[in-house]
């Protein structure tokens, strides 16, 4: 990833962070993408020049940007031998052929080269696609989050 591909993928990965955010009732609408970006800010204190921090961008046969990745070779909770799998996302008009998988093992493959034998990821329980890719490329649930609204 370049660094002018970078700031634009920091712009619409935080403003779509944000928006997750709120729409699972974690933050308010209100300050939602200031605070992505304060997050991202404390994540990234040197951008694209993080040590320890991976910018995959993927592309097709024709040059065409298809998705992008994110990976912390160090787990944000200090996990040993553990990546973090940020963001991985593909453009919504390609999705559903293959790229998403493909992107996916570039990843791992590129978490690998770097020494580190595992990868973690979240996904949001509402995202199906993405949680059938996952379960199908070996990832197993590790934990889970479950909510129940009490007040209508």
């Amino acid at each position: 990833m370049t660094t002018s591909e970078f700031e634009a993928w920091q712009r619409a990965t935080t403003a779509e962070f944000a928006a997750e955010q709120v729409a699972i009732g974690r933050w308010a609408f209100e300050g939602s993408v200031e605070r992505a970006i304060a997050d991202n800010a404390t994540l990234l204190p040197r951008g694209i020049d993080t040590p320890r921090m991976l910018f995959l961008q993927g592309t097709d046969a024709d040059g065409a940007t298809v998705g992008h990745a994110w990976v912390s070779l160090d787990h944000p909770q200090g996990s040993p031998d553990l990546a973090y799998l940020f963001d991985i996302q593909v453009v919504k008009e390609r999705r559903g052929t293959g790229l998403g998988r493909a992107l996916l093992a570039a990843v791992e493959a590129a978490v690998l080269d770097a020494g580190v034998p595992a990868l973690e990821l979240n996904v949001f329980g509402h995202n199906t696609p993405a949680v059938a890719l996952y379960g199908s490329s070996g990832y197993a649930i590790t934990t889970q989050q479950m909510r129940k609204t009490l007040r209508p």
